[in-house]
């Protein structure tokens, strides 16, 4: 099992300025950024110290021997982009372990929505195919309805005769009021005649009543069948009946999958017709083995590594948190799935592609971890039995030399350094292995 350890906090420290300044000076010599594809997220937070004089461990004088220069390396922009050589700045990091479990990428199922229809048609028009990016609203496809249509002549005519009843309820209530006033003012009509009046007012009421509550139930239907309530006042204030419906999109999204054709009958028992999914925030879930359970936690940091770490051209790292871990353990495997889902959206995240990721271990009761000035294991190489880091040298673009530190046991991939580099200082974190092998040639063809 690979273990490895990153920083969870920021730790607001300083650097040494002109540190700094010849990093950012080799940096825009070379053309390229300090952090490639190839390494980690920046998840490390700076620690306060001086810089590292390079000068004072220079022989005193003005000149520049041979001897000076006996321990720098020297490589081209193009032979440094080759062999992935990516300077950091030294910084203090939390040392926690972590432990490494196989994943794959999935779509976030909280962010897709399976669109179908619902109306029977058929499709007139396709707006969009697969792989289309769609904002939320956006027309999918377009389908002639003759139910849709029919549903629209009747809300028209539902409210036509609503309408129609409105003027005979005003005539039965006057000429109500009207009899019920010369009944109590004069007694000069009878009282069977007053109660017929009102009994035709209540008639005419109940007529108005039932109308609109048939009119109420065909605009209902058309939003069953999905039209706005904009459209359906459209339809109403027009009178144009128009059988065309248009599927529109729930979310935005890309088209992962369109299930339908130009001509095709569709209708409600089609569940989907069209796929959209949101690919900015995608899962990764990983299997965790039973073993590890107990230092698998919620919240906890996560780095996902896709593609060969061998190869710093062809691998890229995300970073993500654990969201979700499943109640339930796979039989068969032993594992219990878990579920990151990743912070920022690279490119080289697919779902179906299978990754690695690091989980922050958490250690019940454990101490909380102190921040160290700590580089990766690959920064460090043994040069003539000499534990050494390479460090760019300022002034002199792709030159590099030698620094001999002293370093403690790795902690999950990461050596905490105690002596030789100072936090904010510059130094080679990944392809020191290249600037070691130069070095090595150029002291045998020195001695030769």
């Amino acid at each position: 099992m690979i273990h490895r350890a990153f920083a969870d906090e920021s730790f607001p420290f300083s650097r040494h300025g002109r540190s700094l300044c010849a990093w950012l000076a080799l940096a825009l010599a070379l053309g390229a950024p300090a952090c490639s594809d190839g390494g980690k997220p920046d998840e490390h937070a700076h620690a306060e110290g001086d810089a590292h004089d390079r000068d004072a461990a220079e022989p005193a004088g003005g000149e520049h021997g041979a001897a000076e220069h006996a321990d720098d390396v020297t490589l081209t922009p193009e032979a440094l982009a080759a062999n992935g050589v990516r300077i950091e700045l030294a910084e203090a990091r939390l040392l926690r372990p972590t432990f490494r479990v196989p994943a794959q990428i999935a779509f976030n199922r909280d962010g897709m929505a399976h669109v179908g229809s619902p109306v029977k048609g058929r499709v007139s028009e396709l707006f969009v195919k697969l792989g289309d990016e769609v904002l939320k609203g956006a027309p999918l496809l377009s389908i002639e309805s003759s139910e849709l249509g029919e549903a629209q002549s009747d809300l028209l005519q539902k409210r036509s005769a609503a309408r129609t009843t409105r003027p005979a309820v005003e005539l039965a209530k006057n000429a109500y009021e009207r009899a019920k006033g010369l009944y109590e003012q004069t007694q000069g009509l009878p009282l069977t005649e007053v109660q017929k009046r009102e009994g035709e007012f209540r008639a005419a009421e109940a007529a108005r009543e039932a109308a609109d509550t048939a009119e109420q139930a065909a605009e209902n239907k058309l939003h069953l069948l999905g039209m706005s309530q904009a459209e359906v006042d459209h339809l109403t204030t027009t009178g144009e009946i128009d059988p065309r419906f248009a599927v529109r999109a729930p979310i935005a999204g890309q088209v992962i999958e369109r299930e339908v054709t130009l001509g095709e009958l569709v209708g409600p028992d089609r569940d989907t017709l069209l796929v959209l999914a949101d690919i900015s925030k995608l899962w990764i879930l990983a299997d965790v083995p039973e073993a590890k359970l107990h230092t698998t936690a919620v919240g906890a940091r996560a780095l996902v590594l896709l593609g060969a770490e061998q190869d710093p051209k062809q691998s890229h790292w995300c970073e993500g948190r654990v969201t979700f871990i499943s109640p339930a353990l796979d039989p068969g495997t032993r594992s219990v799935r878990v579920r990151i889902e990743a912070l920022d959206r690279h490119p080289e995240l697919r779902p179906g592609v299978f990754a690695q990721a690091e989980i922050t271990a958490h250690v019940e009761g454990s101490e909380p971890a102190k921040p160290v000035l700590a580089v990766p294991d690959a920064a460090v190489q043994t040069v003539e039995g000499e534990t050494a880091v390479f460090v760019p040298v300022p002034g002199e673009p792709g030159t590099f030399a030698k620094r001999v530190v002293r370093v403690g046991a790795s902690v999950g991939g990461m050596l905490p350094v105690f002596a030789g580099l100072a936090w904010g200082e510059a130094y080679v974190a990944e392809g020191s292995f290249i600037l070691k092998a130069e070095l090595g040639k150029a002291g045998a063809e020195h001695r030769h």
